[in-house]
């Protein structure tokens, strides 16, 4: 693997350009997967030439498209801005390193690194030996770009998709009453934006208990979605009945079904027929099956994952230390009751030195609600 040497960003002109690759980069939010976000600026001094993003898993990637939009021309003084260091593989598409080198570009400079075994370094390699200046830079906007591509650098270090937990609690921490009543603890402002984040991920995971109390669809219902997120349902014995939403609509909207090996054959079976995907995680409880499943399910190609509920299978996630971000609405409203659900279940930890420590919070307002986001981990 080659060892990519950064530096701070000398010019408020580079510093420019690769803001706005990073910019563009986001605008693939939700169309890519399981490729990574990338953007980039073919730019002259302080002259932009030609933008351009990926804008879908098998499009061009973002280097041909900025080459592209800038039409015919000497490129040789122009620098090319990139989110993401370009790849030197062909897989759907050919690799960017050619199309830079036949462009005549003679200097790059790369936001953040690509940690896939298959490029990690091997594009600025190979552009190096054809002569091109390669620039990595440091600080806010290479975090910036790291962060933008979370589900795509946790996937191809462990095989794993990132997780996003989502819940929707009370003042005092509660997500239902002792009846189990949970409709609706947050606003309809809040439900929408939660929405857009199911449309931007690979799937979408609940347990059995919440598949059974809520009978759900788990879909994105907003306006242009690209396409829906995977179902997950994390079923030990499995238990989804064949009239739910989520199996009406198996063969339409893909649904996995997680399930241990105490699973009865009939049931598997009939799960199956009704076109869902069953996946047997193994393990000697609920945490260890957790990590099973999370394997198997990045070995389909799933690089993130959006973890909806409940507080047993939210617990789970967080024992086995798999919950990567969380976002949280807190309503303005107050339950109480001993018997009232609590966000998070599980084993915890038994002291305060064990708790796992947020490495950001930020906090805004949402309507009524307050939606607070953690970055658990950094990939």
């Amino acid at each position: 693997m080659l060892i990519l040497s950064s530096m701070t960003l000398k010019t408020e002109t580079d510093r420019r350009h690769l803001a706005r690759a990073i910019e563009l980069a986001e605008q693939g939010r939700g169309r890519v997967s399981p490729n990574p976000l990338a953007g980039a600026v073919l730019a002259r001094d302080s002259e932009t030439l030609g933008e351009g993003y990926h804008t879908a898993f098998g499009a061009p990637h973002a280097e041909v498209e900025a080459i592209r939009a800038a039409g015919s021309g000497e490129f040789e003084d122009a620098t090319l801005y990139i989110s993401l260091e370009p790849c030197a593989h062909h897989g759907k598409t050919p690799p960017c390193t050619e199309a830079i080198v036949h462009a005549g570009i003679r200097r790059i400079v790369i936001a953040s690194d690509d940690p896939s075994a298959h490029a990690s370094g091997r594009g600025p390699g190979i552009l190096r030996d054809e002569g091109v200046e390669v620039v990595v830079a440091d600080g806010d906007l290479a975090a910036r770009a790291r962060l933008l591509n979370q589900p795509f650098r946790k996937h191809a270090r462990t095989g794993k998709p990132w997780v996003l937990w989502k819940a929707a609690m009370t003042l005092d921490g509660k997500v239902a009453t002792g009846t189990g009543d949970s409709k609706w603890i947050s606003s309809q402002d809040s439900r929408g934006v939660a929405h857009h984040w199911r449309a931007e991920v690979d799937a979408i995971a609940v347990g059995i208990g919440t598949a059974l109390t809520d009978n759900p669809r788990l879909t994105a219902r907003v306006e242009q979605v690209v396409r829906q997120p995977r179902r997950v349902v994390f079923d030990s014995l499995g238990r989804l009945p064949p009239d739910s939403q989520l199996m009406r609509e198996a063969r339409r909207i893909p649904l996995t079904v997680v399930v241990s090996r105490a699973a009865p054959r009939t049931s598997t079976d009939t799960l199956q027929a009704h076109g869902a995907e069953v996946i047997v995680a193994p393990g000697e409880n609920e945490t260890a099956r957790v990590r099973a499943a999370l394997v198997q399910l990045g070995e389909t190609g799933i690089t993130s994952i959006l973890l909806e509920g409940g507080p047993r299978l939210a617990g789970a996630f967080l024992d086995a230390g798999e919950i990567d971000e969380l976002r949280l609405f807190v309503a303005p409203i107050v339950l109480g009751g001993r018997t009232a659900r609590s966000a998070l279940e599980g084993e915890g930890v038994e002291t305060i030195a064990e708790a796992p420590h947020a490495l950001s919070v930020d906090c805004e307002s949402l309507g009524d609600d307050l939606l607070i986001s953690a970055r658990l981990k950094e990939w």
